[in-house]
């Protein structure tokens, strides 16, 4: 069976890399792995939901929902620092270094919980969700975090999405619209939509 950055235990012979990088104007240094997503840099679509993403009006925490880890969370952790950033992920080698990169960063406003989807955040409920979903995933698994977010969000919070046209976002619009009401488009830039919707 073919490993991916969304399986739960990666067996693939872990080689951590360092490195650094720039997000909303400073400077972070992230530790990466073999079996995670991105390994080798901030992918442009993480990046470009980092540097447009807003913070809500409302109250409360945010969730980096599939944080792989940790450019978006820590990032927005930093720039929220009155706000708890809850980290994300099925895949237990991401988080664990999504753990080692808050605190190489010196970020402490972050909380981290092994969850596939929504499945261990049932006690929270969230200002704002951001994910960039792992498309190799699937469509499935794609759509149920989207479906998910709904129940996930107070009333007024936010889901950002960061999702390529040819990978399924006018799809990806249709089903925030059925599921919200409204679906705007933020921004898009190399064929990368950043989405937005909320929960009235």
């Amino acid at each position: 069976m073919t490993e991916h950055y969304f399986s739960q235990k990666p067996q693939s012979k872990s080689s951590p890399k360092q490195w650094n990088y720039r997000l909303r104007g400073k400077n972070y240094i992230f530790t990466s792995d073999v079996g995670v997503f991105s390994k080798n840099e901030v992918d442009f679509g993480s990046k470009l939901l980092i540097e447009t993403f807003s913070q809500p009006e409302i109250p409360g925490e945010v969730l980096d929902l599939g944080c792989g880890y940790g450019p978006i969370g820590i990032s927005i952790a930093d720039f929220l620092e009155d706000r708890t950033i809850v980290m994300a992920d099925v895949n237990e080698r991401a988080l664990e270094l999504a753990e080692v990169n808050a605190k190489q960063n010196s970020i402490s406003n972050v909380q981290f919980v092994q969850s596939d989807q929504y499945s261990n955040l049932q006690n929270h409920k969230f200002a704002s969700i951001l994910t960039n979903p792992p498309i190799r995933a699937g469509k499935k698994v794609v759509h149920g975090m989207l479906e998910g977010s709904k129940a996930a969000l107070h009333k007024g919070g936010e889901i950002w999405v960061v999702i390529q046209k040819k990978q399924g976002a006018p799809s990806a619009i249709q089903r925030l619209e059925s599921l919200f009401g409204n679906c705007e488009t933020v921004t898009r830039s190399k064929g990368y939509y950043i989405l937005r919707s909320i929960n009235d």
